[in-house]
């Protein structure tokens, strides 16, 4: 198995900085952030709330734009793209799951997969899709009558349903109670070790981060250390 730094940089960030202006007051959500994301690993970005995490996942999933620095997506520079590039970009290539579903009420856990497939330029089935999360004999229910962990799931299997080369989750447990949320990470971290698909997950919860192969801590805007999984643990064997 090839190493971290022999596999080929799927994002590239220099030096990645975003000042929001609140009122009279700046806010500094990133300081200077460098890093690189590789092709099919498993990442966690660690921090407290507050620490930036979510804007870095934003910038790299084409969501917002930095204040200064460059961001690259395997041979190109997302920095400077305008809005229609960059709805191609996350169209194309990233699935994005957060920690509210987004469901829609008035479709089957099928239609919810489906809405994506149906734009996505080489789709999987949605049927597949949902047996990647176990889900699939549940296909034909509506999200009121699904758990909120089968709602987490059908929302990663909408967001992997349309092959994406990158999968980025924020806080994909937090609204789960411990049992529910160790079954979300396994079908994140089976999607990585089936698909190959390069997987960011902001998570404030350090045990979550011994699933990794990589874990870049975040403190005040700026990366306050990275550490590399010698022995990954899988997600049964969590304790939180």
């Amino acid at each position: 198995m090839l190493s971290l730094t022999d596999r080929r940089p799927v994002f590239h960030a220099v030096d990645l900085a975003k000042i929001y202006q609140m009122g009279e007051v700046q806010v500094h959500a990133l300081r200077g952030v460098s890093l690189e994301l590789y092709e099919g690993e498993f990442v966690v970005l660690l921090g407290a709330s507050g620490s930036g995490k979510s804007t870095l996942l934003n910038i790299l999933g084409g969501l917002d734009s930095p204040s200064s620095g460059t961001v690259h997506y395997l041979d190109e520079e997302l920095t400077n793209s305008d809005s229609t590039t960059l709805t191609r970009f996350r169209r194309d290539n990233v699935g994005f799951v957060f920690q509210f579903y987004n469901l829609i009420p008035s479709l089957t856990a099928k239609e919810n997969v489906e809405l994506i497939t149906e734009i996505a330029e080489s789709p999987m089935d949605p049927l597949e899709a949902l047996d990647l999360v176990g889900l699939k004999d549940r296909a034909d229910h509506f999200p009121a009558q699904l758990s909120g962990g089968e709602q987490q799931r059908v929302a990663i299997a909408r967001a992997i349903a349309k092959n994406p080369k990158v999968l980025l989750c924020d806080e994909p447990t937090g609204a789960l109670d411990v049992e529910t949320g160790v079954i979300v990470l396994q079908a994140i971290a089976k999607i990585n070790q089936k698909l190959g698909t390069t997987t960011a997950v902001i998570t404030h919860n350090s045990e979550i981060a011994k699933m990794a192969d990589r874990v870049i801590s975040l403190s005040d805007g700026q990366i306050a250390g990275v550490h590399v999984n010698a022995t990954k643990i899988t997600a049964s064997e969590l304790r939180w």
